[in-house]
């Protein structure tokens, strides 16, 4: 969980349209520069797959009214630095956290009926565009230029200057700077990432922020740094923090045994990470912290003080939902999705395990090999038929320093058997693509 956003956005626009018998696409790539000035819009709730915003606003790839967000097109361009594959762009949109009946809808409800039941009025955000600036989930969470989660081996660019959100707080500042004093913020995240059974190129996240006020503050307002993380304000912050996330700990889990250890996030001071006993085992749950005070400035609110949290949909839900899978979070079979009833957690039952099929693949490694590209890779060609990428040997040749690596790729259907036959010609389409990577397959 990360980052903020601008207000406003003083966009070069490129749009190309294209059309087909009585059907319009609009394709656009947009540069974003900041201003000061504000055309800000507030998104609305509850609208999975598409959001209207007022007229005079401008969404990030749209300057229509109506915008639908699980509209590919929008992810999808000719600009040299886009590396949204199709399959990505296939999964924006679709709303899980916003349906009823579905786990990460169910857990979200739940979520946000704890913090209902607290005294403050948290402000509900789940139908953001998930286009967002660099500005807006990097710069303004003082995330520097360097970090590796700004690398196109880590996120998903439309181009330069916009992306695939990679956590929702990517629009902590704007709601911030809109004058929100506590609010929820949910919605679907992307991020290039490891195959294997917990962890998936798209997924949910829900973060929450609280502001204070003032007159609490007020004599802490002069302290700066290290002497403000020290003050009893700023323990005071911390302290309701971890007071509100246990508190909802409990509403999830039931009571449970606690453990909280100091944490580092760029935009929080102090941050800390809670785990929870769960089933005779300690989980790790959230991150959260005291907001930062460059974060608070960045946003127009310098005199302010708060915390920040946030937390993954698809991890407690696996945890509560007992569901061994992630990628069935995604799934449209029936036997997965009849199971769920509003407001209810409920133990998954698996439905036929089909059998895996094991293909390896070796190559010698280019100097620039980033791991995450090559997964990126084996998604693009097998969709959600790779279940998982092991890492089986390494091995370094003493005459030429060059090193190869061997994997071992498990296909599985969630529907279905799989055959040798298709699975090898799956297995022979990653080995010819794998040179675009410059790898040399052995």
């Amino acid at each position: 969980w990360l980052v903020a956003c601008r207000n406003s956005y003083l966009c070069e626009i490129r749009v190309q349209i294209l059309q087909e018998e009585t059907m319009k696409f609009l394709t656009i790539c947009v540069s974003a520069v900041l201003l000061d000035a504000a055309l800000a819009w507030a998104p609305l709730s509850s609208l999975p797959r598409t959001a209207t915003r007022p007229a005079t606003s401008l969404a990030m790839a749209s300057v229509a009214e109506e915008v639908d967000y699980a509209n590919a097109e929008r992810y999808l361009s000719d600009h040299p630095n886009n590396n949204v594959p199709p399959h990505i762009a296939a999964l924006v949109g679709r709303g899980l956290h916003t349906r009823p009946d579905h786990p990460i809808g169910i857990i979200r409800a739940k979520i946000q009926e704890y913090f209902a039941s607290l005294p403050d009025d948290y402000k509900i955000f789940d139908a953001e565009d998930p286009i967002v600036t660099t500005t807006q989930c990097f710069d303004d969470l003082r995330i520097d230029p360097d970090h590796p989660g700004r690398s196109p081996s880590d996120t998903y660019y439309i181009c330069d200057e916009t992306l695939l959100r990679t956590h929702t707080s990517a629009h902590q500042s704007m709601h911030l700077r809109d004058g929100y004093e506590a609010f929820l913020c949910a919605g679907d995240v992307y991020r290039r990432d490891e195959i294997d059974s917990s962890h998936y190129p798209a997924f949910h996240q829900l973060e929450g922020v609280k502001l204070f006020d003032q007159t609490e503050m007020d004599s802490a307002s002069h302290l700066k740094g290290e002497e403000w993380v020290k003050s009893p304000e700023c323990q005071a912050i911390a302290d309701d923090l971890k007071n509100v996330l246990e508190g909802l700990m409990d509403h999830l889990f039931g009571e449970t045994e606690k453990k909280w250890s100091e944490d580092y996030f760029p935009f929080t001071e102090p941050s800390f990470e809670l785990e929870i006993k769960y089933q005779g085992e300690w989980l790790e749950v959230l991150g959260c912290g005291v907001i930062h005070e460059e974060v608070l400035s960045m946003a127009d609110r310098a005199e302010r003080r708060g915390w920040a949290f946030g937390l993954g949909l698809e991890r407690l839900a696996m945890i509560l939902f007992e569901i061994p899978d992630i990628r069935l979070f995604w799934t449209d079979d029936e036997r997965f999705h009849s199971q769920f009833k509003e407001g209810q957690i409920i133990k998954f039952d698996p439905y036929s395990k089909f059998p895996p099929v094991f293909k390896d693949i070796a190559f010698w490694l280019p100097e620039d090999f980033v791991e995450n590209d090559f997964f990126e890779m084996a998604r693009g060609v097998a969709g959600d038929l790779v279940e998982k990428i092991d890492l089986i040997d390494e091995f370094t040749n003493p005459k030429t320093n060059r090193t190869s690596k061997c994997y071992r790729i498990t296909y599985r259907s969630m529907d279905r058997s799989l055959t040798n036959e298709e699975i090898d010609e799956l297995q022979d389409n990653l080995r010819d693509k794998s040179v675009d990577l410059g790898l040399e397959v052995r």
